[in-house]
């Protein structure tokens, strides 16, 4: 096999509880989905044990000594001992916004990489995309999980249809200056994760997403102002429910269809940029073979 093309998933946090601290790092209780927002990679396979990145649309120009993607092949070559690869990313995800475009594409290299070279260790594959990312490890498979620890342990859930109008403040939040200033305000722990996790279980998507929310959205919000309005502005079109992803800045509201979501994306007369999106379950790990390419590419979605 000489190309592998794939799409590397957005996610959702739905909940984000904080735990606690251990060894310096916060402790999180997440549910999280995919949605179908992805960045698109193709990888082609090299002779040498060169890692080439070539990345286009938003975010594109991350210097070679913060791109992650390029850090995971980098990382797969050695730890696998294969040939390096020539690597394209054509980036949909947004930026800083808490839907984890990094972490995905860190995802994305490590599990086409595993297609190009025949490494099929999920297990190995998944301790190296934590090494890497806190939600890499998670991104390989994707779909609804429960997480925790730093993001490593990752809970399979069943799949549940869900739809989101998104909107994304112009400015993203730091991560690092999130948890710092949640540090700071010292807020109070909800723990939202096991209760929304127990209605959805039981077929009450309605009442579980009026659990969705985010230990950190206050910090975010005190960071960037655009956070909270666009939580307002959400609040007002009557979802199921609203909160946050991640540190921030995206802001997300859960409705029972793509039809609520298209009509709530009319009402929004605010300066956010809006994304439609739903839950899904990738499939990165079943690929779609082309029929035209005899075993020479294979393509995964």
């Amino acid at each position: 096999m000489n190309t592998v093309r794939l799409n590397a998933y957005a996610k959702l946090n739905l909940t984000l509880d904080i735990t606690g601290a251990e060894g310096g790092y916060h402790m999180l209780d997440s549910l999280v989905t995919t949605v179908d927002l992805a960045d698109r990679i193709t990888l082609k396979r090299r002779k040498d044990k060169l890692v080439r990145v070539t990345m286009h649309g938003r975010g594109a120009d991350i210097p070679p000594e913060e791109n992650n993607a390029l850090r995971a092949g980098e990382a797969f070559a050695k730890a696998f001992g294969t040939c390096g690869a020539d690597i394209t990313i054509h980036k949909n995800i947004p930026i800083a916004a808490g839907m984890g475009g990094s972490s995905a594409d860190i995802a994305g290299v490590i599990a086409g990489m595993g297609r190009l070279y025949d490494v099929s260790d999920m297990g190995a594959l998944k301790s190296l995309a934590d090494r890497l990312g806190s939600d890499s490890g998670y991104l390989l498979s994707g779909g609804f999980a429960r997480l925790q620890g730093r993001g490593e342990r990752v809970e399979p859930l069943p799949f549940t249809p869900l739809h989101f109008l998104i909107l994304l403040p112009k400015e993203g939040v730091s991560t690092k200056e999130a948890y710092a200033r949640f540090d700071e305000l010292g807020q109070g722990r909800a723990h939202r994760t096991e209760e929304a996790l127990s209605l959805l279980c039981a077929g009450n998507t309605a009442w579980a997403a009026k659990c969705f929310g985010n230990d950190l959205f206050e910090a975010a919000r005190s960071l960037e102002a655009a956070v909270g309005e666009a939580y307002l502005a959400l609040k007002s079109l009557s979802p199921l429910g609203v909160s946050m992803t991640g540190s921030g800045s995206a802001v997300f509201a859960c409705f029972e269809s793509r039809e609520l979501c298209l009509w709530a994306g009319s009402r929004y007369r605010g300066k956010c940029r809006k994304l439609i999106a739903k839950s899904i379950e990738p499939q990165m790990q079943r690929p779609i073979r082309n029929p035209f390419a005899l075993g020479k590419e294979e393509i995964q979605e």
